[in-house]
């Protein structure tokens, strides 16, 4: 009897236990499912969260970063780990990379780790196409070097062929040395603006003019109608080349000529760019033949009224760097080519300091005798500190300045590029900072002036167009262009030797 009742309520209990059992099975069903559904929902949300997000992101062309983004801004701002969003090769957002991550999406983007992002680098002055007579004709002072070589080999040998083997050879050189814009001045101009639109860089072309024959031209009658019909009638594609006139300078353009010059420049609202004040010898033609000074000689002309960008500038009196201040003249420091022809020391602290509008510039590289910037740079931080007997002399900051944003103020390009600002073009470049010698790194303004050499660019961008691309030139075939170059300078050594 007893186990009878024991069986029972072992009975009893274990049914009991199977409907706690099953109660407690269909708990966790609803919870599993329950819990699928709150996952679904998540899901769902999210997508529609997500999706909400990249309706809201602006889509640009590209984004660009840099560990650091110089901006040259007016308090020279840095900003690390940045980036800059370009549409239709415009600026249109700087900030750190999560600010343009929330705001942007891009159909490329080139990322920044090791790099710093800046603007290009603006060469004030230049003959790109001579680099064709690169090492020449060196060691000399500068009149025997341009009346016994470079006049006559230019007689000899500069036709459009040459223009275009040289002025490419050139924009493969400034391409991977991170210059963006210059300022030209060399024959066969239509030649080069054609080279200019096809490499993809930015430039004020100079038709050049001058009294006696040149390439292409029996004196000024025949040069300075081709320079106006340059000016006038050249149209740019891309909108990236500026015609512009090019006298040569007062002791070799006359007083008739140069004022017909300010004059038609005037009118068609057009830069001009000259030597001037350069050499003692110019110094000496200039008081001998018009009893003045070369500053003052072209102030009394009237060209100090235009658009003028004047190259050299290296014996100003105190009155004149006066007059290059108070009518905005843009002076372009060219401190390697003067020093290699004796030409002496540009007073660039002292200009500065009045208000002069200065910028940096290579020459031809057959004064130089490369078109890189980043000697300028350096050279520019450090000669004047020399001569002053003064280390606070240009600081890092304002070389940096003028090789950029006040570059381009000085050449009248300040509208449209020299500065990471948004409304601004897009012409930019990225610094690798992986280098022994980029590190350690404790002020990127500094290691940009002081530090950097051309071969440290690994991005050259303009107009939002990617010119070269982790180091590689895109716009260009180098061996092409080398292979060209290589076959006139052959004809040039032959007759180097034939010659002697």
């Amino acid at each position: 009897m007893l186990k009878t009742v024991i069986f029972k309520d072992i009975v009893a209990q274990t049914t009991k236990n199977k409907v706690i059992l099953m109660k407690i099975k269909i708990r966790i069903e609803i919870l599993y499912f329950a819990k699928l559904l709150i996952s679904a929902l998540v899901i769902s949300l999210s997508a529609q969260t997500l999706g909400a997000t990249a309706q809201k992101l602006n889509p640009v062309d590209l984004i660009v970063h840099g560990r650091y983004v110089v901006t040259m801004a007016q308090d020279n701002p840095v900003i690390e780990n940045g980036a800059v969003a370009v549409r239709n090769g415009i600026i249109v957002a700087v900030g750190t990379d999560r600010e343009i991550a929330a705001g942007f999406s891009a159909k490329r983007e080139i990322d920044g780790k090791d790099r710093i992002l800046l603007p290009g680098l603006i060469n004030g002055h230049t003959h790109t196409a001579m680099v064709l007579f690169r090492g020449m004709a060196d060691d000399l002072a500068l009149m025997e070097w341009l009346q016994n070589y470079i006049f006559p080999m230019e007689a000899q040998f500069v036709d459009v062929e040459f223009i275009e083997a040289g002025m490419n050879l050139a924009c493969l050189e400034m391409i991977r040395g991170g210059t963006t814009s210059f300022v030209d001045m060399y024959f066969y101009a239509n030649t080069g603006a054609d080279v200019i639109e096809s490499c993809g860089l930015r430039a004020i072309l100079g038709s050049p003019s001058i009294d006696f024959p040149s390439p292409g031209f029996e004196g000024w009658d025949d040069s300075f109608a081709a320079a106006v019909d340059f000016v006038k009638n050249r149209k740019s594609i891309s909108g990236r080349v500026i015609p512009a006139f090019a006298p040569h300078a007062p002791y070799t353009v006359s007083v008739e000529h140069l004022t017909q010059v300010s004059k038609i420049a005037k009118e068609l609202d057009a830069p001009i760019s000259i030597h001037l004040s350069e050499d003692r010898v110019e110094l000496a033609l200039v008081l001998d033949r018009y009893n003045t000074t070369p500053i003052k000689h072209v102030a009394s002309l009237g060209l100090l009224e235009n658009n003028l960008i004047v190259a050299h500038v290296v014996h100003p009196t105190d009155e004149e760097i006066g007059l290059l201040a108070k009518y905005k003249v843009g002076v372009i420091h060219n401190p390697t080519s003067n020093l290699k022809t004796a030409a002496g020391v540009s007073p660039v602290p002292k200009m500065l300091s009045q208000g002069v509008r200065v910028g940096l510039g290579t020459d031809g590289a057959v004064s130089n005798n490369d078109l890189n910037m980043w000697e300028e740079i350096r050279l520019a931080a450090l000669i004047h500190k020399g001569v002053n007997y003064d280390a606070t002399v240009m600081p890092a900051e304002i070389v940096m300045n003028i090789a950029t944003k006040g570059g381009a103020e000085a050449v009248g390009l300040g509208h449209l590029v020299g500065d990471i600002a948004i409304g601004k073009r897009a012409d930019l470049i990225q610094v690798d900072l992986s280098g022994p010698h980029m590190t350690p790194l404790y002020n990127v303004i500094s290691h940009l002036v002081y530090a950097v050499s051309s071969s440290d660019v690994v991005t050259t961008i303009v107009d939002g167009n990617i010119l070269m691309a982790d180091g590689k030139v895109l716009s260009l075939d180098e061996e092409i262009v080398r292979q060209k170059a290589n076959e006139i300078a052959a004809r040039i050594t032959r007759a180097l030797k034939k010659n002697k």
